[in-house]
């Protein structure tokens, strides 16, 4: 297949991943096959609850064994925002496409969407690139210098390791497209050189867009095509309110953006089996609510 849809979550997302396979049944007009993976010990349930909603349930360990270089145990003991960045990096070791559009549990399809938004007409994928200053202008008028900090060093940090001056570009928000020819160019002109796999990188680096996206710049192993963020992502919650202030709804964003993404850390009703948290955070995030904060 040329491209596919792909998901990696775990349990204590599986309400959003529901909400998503609902929202891609239901806007995916080109029947993009869509995939997810979790812990093994998770698939059951995966399955059990996405019974329907056309979504092949595969464990996270078929794909990282698919690398002989990573080492297992080490995967095993690395906290849940590391290793989750190698299994959604290694997903094409599969074989199963060429492109996928990397989506995060909390994503939602706002509207119908078609194989002609992520691939170009030589069916090779966009690149999800610019210099973020959507985001980089709204955190300067909240008086956020920390946001500009972060993603100046954050930049800098998988720059220097391709050896490239110049401007600091954002691969994301997620969801992104990823072809599986620049992840191999990372494999054999960067890893293999210097005697590493992609959880070394990780580990040293936790960017796995930048190191996609400087891979692509350094190696040029597809042609690139940019393009701007595919779905709405509200990263902060003061960004939230000033659109909810605006009046800007799902409605309007889908003129631009094929879904939004709010950040789950807001949505702790939805976390599974049941809202996380001691009894005095969940009642202040229930006034927050209430106040219509995030």
């Amino acid at each position: 297949m040329s491209l596919v849809l792909y998901c990696k979550s775990y349990r204590a997302d599986l309400k959003r991943a529901v909400r998503l396979a609902q929202s891609v049944r239901q806007f995916n007009t080109d029947n993009i096959a869509f995939h997810l993976s979790a812990p093994q010990a998770d698939v059951a349930l995966f399955r059990e609850h996405l019974a329907g909603l056309g979504v092949d349930v595969i464990a996270d360990e078929l794909i990282v064994r698919c690398n002989p270089k990573i080492d297992q145990a080490r995967l095993a003991s690395l906290p849940g925002n590391l290793s989750q960045q190698i299994v959604k990096s290694e997903f094409w070791r599969l074989g199963i496409t060429d492109s996928y559009l990397c989506l995060d549990s909390d994503a939602v399809f706002i509207r119908p969407f078609q194989r002609s938004e992520f691939l170009c007409e030589s069916g090779l994928p966009y690149s999800v690139m610019d210099e973020s200053h959507e985001l980089l202008d709204a955190a300067l008028v909240a008086r956020k210098p920390e946001v500009l900090h972060n993603f100046f060093a954050e930049a800098k940090a998988v720059q220097g390791r391709f050896e490239r001056a110049g401007r600091a570009y954002a691969f994301g928000p997620f969801p992104v497209l990823w072809h599986k020819a620049v992840w191999e160019s990372l494999e054999t002109q960067f890893l293999a050189p210097h005697a590493m796999s992609l959880l070394d990188a990780i580990v040293q680096v936790p960017q796995e867009a930048r190191w996609y996206g400087e891979a692509l710049l350094r190696y040029q192993a597809i042609p690139l095509m940019p393009c701007q963020p595919l779905f709405k992502v509200y990263h902060y919650a003061w960004q939230l309110d000033r659109d909810r202030h605006a009046g800007i709804d799902a409605a309007q964003l889908a003129q631009l953006y094929s879904g939004v993404i709010y950040q789950s850390a807001w949505e702790r009703e939805m976390d599974w089996p049941r809202e996380g948290g001691s009894w005095s955070s969940r009642l202040a995030r229930r006034l927050r609510r209430g106040l219509g904060r995030s």
